[in-house]
């Protein structure tokens, strides 16, 4: 081998593993910024948006797309400084031991830097692209979710209901992104997403109960309240989110629109019902999966029939 062979062998392995290194890094910031549930999140901003935009004003698409990149900048900043707050409790949880915060990728004075950084730049970017009242109502999420939810999942199982306060404000983000205000109609898709985090998030909570437990979580209730807790937290809300579903006021197509959520509600609290009497894992998780399907199939069906600007 030539003495110039074996200097580029190895060089071309430090660019391989400089690659590999940085790849690695981009993958952890990313995942710090929890995409899976930022999808959601745009999902029903966007269905806030548009359901808001009124009949005598086009469509504003670049509107939607300053509301939709600020909306994920202080979500994805959110995720982060949760990740932040809890690493190290994260790290006692099996499904997010492996996250970069809790598995300590990444310092926490990176990850604190990254998290401030994004909820600041995607406020101002709504003030400044969008109006007021759009960036007040992300960062009033944020601070709930941070502040008061995020402290309170050690304290009490009531953390659930707080949570799904700030947990529901994205379709009213989009609704005021368009409107510049609010009415009952933003209130209803506040409502249905308020009411849909909690079978979703018992589902999580019964799958996890260990991990839960094991870092300390109050998600569920001990001892024998836990089984009334879990009926209260998934039925209930399941009826209500139904009946609020048929509130809406859809423009045309009105017997196919309630047919569709009627049959889509309906098999929502069929999976709730089979995990409420079953409380298995297996269960759970079909209700898990349930509750990702129903949630954009409900706001697609609103989007398509109850939209206004035609």
């Amino acid at each position: 081998m030539s003495h110039r062979g074996a200097i580029t062998e190895p060089s071309s392995t430090a660019v391989q593993e400089r690659h590999l290194v940085g790849s690695t890094l981009l993958s952890d910031y990313w995942a710090l910024t929890k995409p899976e549930v930022n999808f959601l999140i745009l999902i029903t901003t966007f269905v806030g948006f548009y359901l808001a935009s009124s009949s005598d004003r086009r469509f504003s698409f670049a509107g939607l797309f300053n509301t939709l990149l600020g909306t994920l900048l202080v979500a994805s900043g959110t995720g982060t400084l949760n990740q932040y707050l809890e690493r190290k409790f994260d790290a006692q949880m099996r499904r997010t031991a492996r996250r970069p915060a809790a598995a300590g990728r990444l310092t926490p004075s990176a990850v604190l830097a990254f998290g401030a950084a994004l909820p600041a730049v995607g406020s101002i970017y709504l003030v400044i692209a969008v109006n007021l009242l759009a960036s007040a109502l992300a960062t009033l999420t944020l601070l709930s979710y941070l502040f008061v939810y995020t402290p309170l999942k050690r304290i009490t199982p009531m953390c659930v209901l707080v949570g799904a306060f700030p947990g529901a404000m994205p379709p009213l983000i989009g609704w005021a992104a368009a409107s510049g205000r609010l009415n009952i109609e933003a209130g209803i898709l506040y409502a249905m997403l308020f009411l849909w985090q909690f079978p979703h998030f018992m589902a999580i909570a019964w799958m996890y109960r260990e991990d839960y437990d094991r870092a300390g979580y109050l998600v569920l209730p001990k001892g024998n309240a836990t089984v009334p807790f879990v009926i209260l937290e998934t039925l209930l809300p399941l009826l209500a989110l139904v009946a609020i579903s048929i509130m809406q006021l859809p423009i045309q197509h009105v017997a196919p629109f309630y047919c569709a959520v009627g049959l889509l509600g309906t098999g929502f609290i069929y999976f709730g019902w089979e995990f409420v009497f079953e409380r298995s894992r297996v269960a759970a998780r079909r209700l898990l999966t349930a509750s990702i399907v129903y949630l954009p199939l409900l706001y697609g069906l609103s989007a398509t029939f109850c939209n206004r600007a035609k």
